[in-house]
């Protein structure tokens, strides 16, 4: 066998081999890479969106947090005010209440006195007249001189 006609012949083959590869293999090889280097880069690029969303999704969480602790803050500052101005309002309330207290029972304390004035005078009338009547060993007839009584009542 000829050394020359085995190397052409393997050159015919190989370069049918390289058409047949060419023409039916390497285009979908290709582009089964490429799809495979479009998913990587795909997958690259969601995962960089994923971390940046997942900065900003923390970010935005802090935010939340600080503005519900300063929410929070101002929930507790008004309670603390109302508190107070329930304090102020109760302390206010039993200052009035105290005072109507007082003034009820200084009134109660006069018509205590208008009552004991009273039945001094009447005591004083009762002495007077018992007085006079021993002075003038008669007795008095204190309805018919109820008048009379009423008047030294009054000025004593």
């Amino acid at each position: 066998m000829n050394v020359n006609a085995t190397i052409i012949g393997q050159l015919i083959t190989f370069w049918v081999l390289i058409w047949f590869v060419m023409k039916y293999v390497w285009g979908p090889i290709t582009s089964m890479m490429e799809a495979r280097t479009k998913r990587i880069a795909d997958g690259l690029a969601a995962g960089e969106r994923g971390k940046h969303e997942l900065e900003l999704a923390a970010k935005r969480g802090s935010e939340v947090l600080l503005e519900t602790k300063h929410k929070a803050a101002e929930i507790i500052a008004l309670a603390e005010k109302r508190a107070s101005e329930i304090v102020e309002e109760a302390k206010g309330n039993a200052k009035a209440e105290g005072e109507r207290l007082i003034a009820g029972a200084k009134a109660e304390i006069e018509q205590e006195v208008y009552r004991a004035k009273e039945g001094l005078r009447q005591q004083v009338a009762e002495l007077a007249v018992a007085g006079a009547e021993k002075i003038l060993r008669r007795e008095i007839d204190a309805k018919a001189h109820t008048e009379l009584l009423s008047s030294i009542k009054n000025e004593l």
